[in-house]
């Protein structure tokens, strides 16, 4: 499913975001990232979505390699990847059910479907009776969640979250880890980064252990 054979990444000036990682994820698994800010584990994250490209080495995700993927094939690929980002991104001009239903309008589904699916991910997050809301009206947690229906409503085989519970309290954290768990459970691949030790305790899975870039 995913595969990084020898990678570095290394940016513009010199620094080495990423240096000789080699590991596989299996389809289905779930994985934590782990380590100290500043890692590697955001630019890990990037490499898997086709956000950045490796300086050396492969990226293998469903068999294309990030490398050398072309740019036209890249929308392709993500449609196949769930992101969930620490600085959410959504839009606050726009009601939950439209932050939803993005993703589905830029793949040019049908409005019909895309409604039905948007509602059943929000549902699947404890949000459809706030569809209508503005993202600033709601809650840390709530925001987190509406970010999760944002990802997970194309139906995606890889989920990728950075830091999801980094700004969240321990009761909130567990809710959005249980909505993962669900997704797992599902056979969704899930690719975590994170360093609440209450999480990793709670709900255990491989962990991935970075130290300045290398996996240790």
């Amino acid at each position: 499913m995913i595969q990084f054979n020898q990678v570095y990444k290394r940016y513009p000036g010199g620094h080495e975001a990423l240096r000789d990682l080699s590991f596989e994820i299996t389809e289905g698994e779930m994985v934590y990232l782990t380590g100290h800010s500043g890692a590697g584990k955001s630019t890990l994250l990037k490499l898997i979505a086709a956000i950045e490209r490796p300086t050396s080495g492969s990226v293998l995700v469903k068999g294309q390699n990030i490398r050398s993927i072309k740019r036209e094939a890249i929308p392709a690929l993500r449609r196949n990847i769930g992101l969930i980002f620490q600085d959410h991104k959504l839009l606050f001009d726009r009601s939950a059910f439209d932050n939803v239903m993005l993703p589905l309008q830029i793949g040019g589904f049908d409005h019909r479907e895309s409604a039905k699916r948007a509602r059943a991910a929000l549902d699947k997050v404890g949000l459809l009776a706030r569809e209508k809301a503005n993202p600033i009206s709601l809650s840390g947690g709530e925001q987190q969640r509406l970010c999760i229906a944002r990802a997970i409503v194309n139906r995606p085989a890889i989920l990728l979250a950075d830091e999801p519970t980094g700004n969240l309290d321990s009761d909130y954290a567990n809710e959005i880890m249980h909505i993962f768990k669900s997704f797992h459970q599902v056979g969704v691949t899930l690719v975590i980064s994170t360093h609440a030790e209450n999480v990793l305790t709670q709900f255990p899975a491989r962990e991935l252990h970075l130290k300045q870039g290398a996996l240790l």
